[in-house]
């Protein structure tokens, strides 16, 4: 029986040429799989087609972008994901997804093998194949570029020659990576870390120095989803797209880093994440409402370690698991509502109300109607200086 490949297909010049490619250098039958995690451009029936025309067996195509929204983005937003404290893991979070899809036509379509089309200096060879790994660990891997000498050179040779159904003149000096979550933008002269992005690397966001009118916006949360913008219910996936359009609009979530890849060296990444950004800082300003303050303080460092699990493709890790638990249940009266203004490239709250927050309004005052016993404070600094008091009298004791 002849072995099948089972290909993570994007539709571009270097997935098509890869079917033929790896049929040539394995033998196998490949299977391509296109999923919409909201990336946008081509209908996924068109791709489904020219994926056949370039010698595919079978194309499975998934619609996957509500799943995307509800089980991955909401996760990344309960959890407040940001890889070191500015980017909201775009591809971190969409390659599970896409990975669940490729095992799920291995099964189906009788595939022992899963390819993909990242290189060996990337993040993304890892997210797949650990991820893989992790859920099918019968499955092999294999990278048609890293693994088979597949060069975009050979691409655009071998298109030629087989007149492969494929755009083989266009070149784009980026590499980009994007779905509904926000866009990822590398490579050309970004990897000049000295210079500054130019306008035309950004898509979902117009320049925040020439921004309209401040755009108020509402969101309102159900422990810890969005699910309604200024009174109108919403899905995951609508709230994102919303707040993508509305947040874009005003230039929010444009992202300039110098980030830490798990292979080991730095990388010069652009990001826009315009929904994402709005709806992360609207989240984190309701938790500041509503989570008790030991809990919030070492939810923090969750994060954090959460945010490094997924971008380093430990999605379906233990310890991810178990975070995720915890997340979960700091989320049970992360409920109410967030105003925010949308405007030259920032989202700034101005206004939450939940019903099950901690924030009490006669505790809070100075004016009439407090009802915080101030007499109790002498007392209880007191006791919580005491420990600082004995260690300075100690000192001066003996340095004296």
């Amino acid at each position: 029986m002849t072995d099948r490949v089972v290909l993570a297909y994007s539709g571009g010049l270097d997935t098509s040429v890869a079917i033929g490619w790896i049929a040539d250098a394995t033998g196998a039958e490949v299977i391509a799989v296109a999923v919409d995690v909201g990336q946008g451009g081509e209908d996924l029936e068109v791709i489904r087609q020219r994926a056949l025309d370039c010698g595919a067996v079978e194309a499975y195509v998934a619609d996957a972008r509500d799943e995307f929204a509800e089980e991955y983005c909401m996760p990344a937003l309960k959890a407040n994901g940001l890889y070191q404290d500015k980017y909201p893991l775009v591809s971190g979070i969409s390659r599970p997804v896409i990975v669940k899809h490729l095992v799920e036509a291995a099964r189906e379509f009788g595939g022992t093998t899963v390819a993909h089309g990242c290189t060996g200096k990337g993040n993304d060879q890892v997210r797949f194949e650990v991820g893989i790994t992790s859920i099918a660990p019968d499955l092999k891997c294999i990278a048609p570029v890293r693994d088979l000498a597949l060069t975009r050179d050979k691409a655009i040779e071998y298109a030629g020659r087989h007149n492969l159904p494929i755009e083989t003149t266009k070149s784009n000096p980026f590499s980009i990576d994007q779905n509904v979550w926000g866009r990822a933008i590398e490579t050309g002269f970004l990897e000049d870390i000295w210079n500054a992005p130019t306008k035309d690397v950004y898509s979902y966001t117009d320049d925040p120095a020439f921004p309209p009118v401040p755009d108020e916006v509402i969101i309102s949360f159900d422990r810890g989803v969005p699910v309604a913008i200024d009174g109108e219910k919403v899905t995951p996936l609508q709230a994102i797209e919303i707040m993508n359009r509305r947040a874009g609009a005003h230039g929010v979530g444009r992202i300039d880093i110098v980030e830490d890849r798990l292979v080991g060296i730095k990388s010069r990444e652009v990001y826009e994440c315009p929904g994402a950004i709005a709806l992360i800082e609207a989240h984190r300003e309701l938790e500041n409402v509503t989570l008790e303050r030991d809990q919030a303080r070492f939810k923090r460092g969750v994060e954090q370690k959460w945010g490094e699990l997924v971008y380093e493709g430990m999605w379906s890790s233990p310890l991810k698991d178990s975070l995720d638990s915890f997340i979960e249940d700091t989320q049970e009266y992360v409920s109410g509502d967030v105003r925010m203004v949308l405007h030259g490239g920032r989202a700034t709250v101005t206004g939450r109300k939940s019903d099950v927050g901690l924030y009490d309004f006669n505790m809070a005052t100075y004016d009439e109607g407090d009802a915080f016993d101030q007499s109790a404070a002498r007392g209880f600094i007191e006791i919580y200086g005491l420990a600082a008091k004995q260690a300075a009298a100690r000192a001066a004791r003996v340095k004296g």
